[in-house]
């Protein structure tokens, strides 16, 4: 098997020397306000270029790279994402922002209803849209000033509205980290949400109570013109979020649903008057114009793609060069000896790895392919328990930390929407007692340790992960044996 390996100088440690690279990269990106996929890009550029001096053989090297882009459970995530971004468009322009905020305001509630409401407004958007920036963008401007003004804490209202797009990040078949976890870990996307539903709902009802407790308090007071044109009718777009969640938990393709998703948005947006066709798409008057709604939704994630494909390179070179290999038989032989301290190794392996970072996505693609998809075979955890352990873990301290990109965009949202109407926005230290993250962390621990919620691998996942490891194996070897011959 040691024929097989990239051989690199320094050893089987120089093959730390890219994931070096390019974890020093984000690091410094994110601590000075840059992070974000496409700043990201020069960090995959820079790991990859500078990682061949450090190769023996440069072909090979090459061949790796080539390995890890072309990847199958990679391709299924830039498919996804690309009918994610327009999905999401979709919505926005479909007009859900104005229909959950007239569902709020005609309900005539204020205090804590209304935190309450803005939680479970920012919990359905963000599991139409798989987006949590994209929902605190959306409805931050709109339901913070809303429920200043009828009486909400702001603080918790802030922090409610955080709380709900997490949500939807954490549990949406359209996120980028749901489809990520599930794609490493070789998992459907029915099983998945299926059982991660438990973990995310209970999380949900334990910061609904929180909310309920603390989300009042404020001083009812006029309710200005909040400058949206309120409307019911955008409502309607929920049912394209229906049939991607039927279709999903039907075994239906991910790609097929996304495609379902958007035809069905599509025709309510046309059907509401919300979208036209000219918004979808049309001819614009020069170059630099968009197409429309296609090509912004498609513009939106090819930052999250192209950062994709260069960490699925580093990560191969990871492999290959064989360091995956020591890290998992040291965490097999010292840490991971029993299936509860292999799912808590999982979890805290994950959760270390996405602090450093202001994007979880990247956590999830450095560690899935590599670490947890190792350790969780060798215990024969489902697919999908492994998808659910990553995918809760980088939804947990990633959303407290203020240098994170999720919550920069909360916190200066919540403070131009202030700004604005002139009112007080709570501290972005507030986000370190963000309370879905810290209800979604006890649950997942809670599981780990007690063993509920936990599946093994069935008879055919097994014999599935089986034929995946032959079938790499003789390519590796079919490739070695050409390199001889050359």
């Amino acid at each position: 098997m040691e024929e097989k390996r990239l051989e690199m100088y320094g050893g089987v440690y120089g093959g730390l020397i890219p994931i070096g690279i390019l974890l020093v990269g984000l690091i410094w990106l994110s601590a000075t306000g840059m992070g974000g996929t496409t700043p990201f890009w020069a960090a995959g550029w820079a790991a990859l270029a500078l990682g061949i001096l450090f190769a023996k053989n440069k072909t090979h090297y090459c061949e790796a790279i080539i390995r890890g882009i072309s990847d199958k459970n990679g391709m299924i995530i830039v498919c996804a994402a690309l009918f994610a971004g327009v999905f999401g468009v979709l919505m926005v322009a479909g007009g859900l922002v104005e229909g959950l905020l007239w569902f709020g305001l005609e309900t005539g509630a204020q205090g804590v209803a209304f935190t309450l409401i803005a939680f479970v407004a920012a919990m359905t958007f963000s599991m139409g849209t798989g987006d949590s920036t994209g929902t605190i963008l959306a409805l931050a401007p709109v339901l913070y000033p809303a429920g200043f003004f009828l009486g909400a804490d702001p603080t918790m209202l802030a922090l409610a509205i955080l709380s709900g797009a997490v949500f939807g990040d954490n549990l949406a078949p359209i996120s980028d980290t749901t489809i990520v976890s599930a794609s490493t870990q070789g998992a459907t996307m029915k099983d998945v949400v299926k059982t991660r539903f438990p973990l995310s709902i209970t999380a949900a009802i334990l910061t609904f109570i929180i909310l309920g407790i603390f989300g009042g308090g404020g001083k009812v007071q006029e309710l200005p013109n909040m400058g949206a044109s309120l409307s019911p009718s955008g409502l309607f777009m929920l049912l394209s979020l229906v049939v991607v969640l039927v279709s999903s938990l039907r075994g239906r393709h991910i790609i097929e649903s996304l495609i379902w998703g958007n035809l069905t948005a599509m025709l309510i947006g046309l059907l509401t008057k919300h979208i036209t066709l000219h918004q979808i798409f049309h001819i614009p008057a020069s170059r630099d114009k968009t197409t429309g709604i296609i090509q912004d939704g498609i513009t939106g994630v090819t930052g999250v793609i192209v950062f994709v494909l260069l960490v699925l390179a580093v990560t191969q070179i990871l492999i290959e060069s064989g360091i995956m290999d020591r890290l998992l038989n040291w965490t097999l032989k010292v840490v991971a000896k029993t299936v509860r301290s292999a799912e808590l190794s999982i979890i805290f392996t994950t959760i270390l790895v996405s602090i450093p970072i202001s994007a979880n996505t990247p956590a999830e693609l450095l560690v899935g392919p590599t670490f947890v998809k190792k350790v969780g075979e060798k215990f024969n955890l489902s697919p999908a328990r492994r998808a659910n352990l990553m995918d809760c873990a980088v939804c947990t301290i990633f959303y407290t930390m203020p240098w994170h990109i999720a919550v920069v965009v909360w916190y200066s949202t919540i403070s131009s929407a202030a700004g604005e109407w002139g009112i007080i926005a709570p501290s972005i230290a507030a986000a370190f007692i963000n309370p879905y993250s810290w209800a979604l962390l006890a649950v997942l621990l809670f599981s780990a340790i007690t063993g509920w919620n936990r599946k093994f691998a069935t008879a055919a996942e097994l014999e599935e992960i089986t034929k995946e490891r032959f079938v790499k194996e003789k390519q590796q070897a079919e490739y070695m044996t050409l390199e001889r011959v050359e």
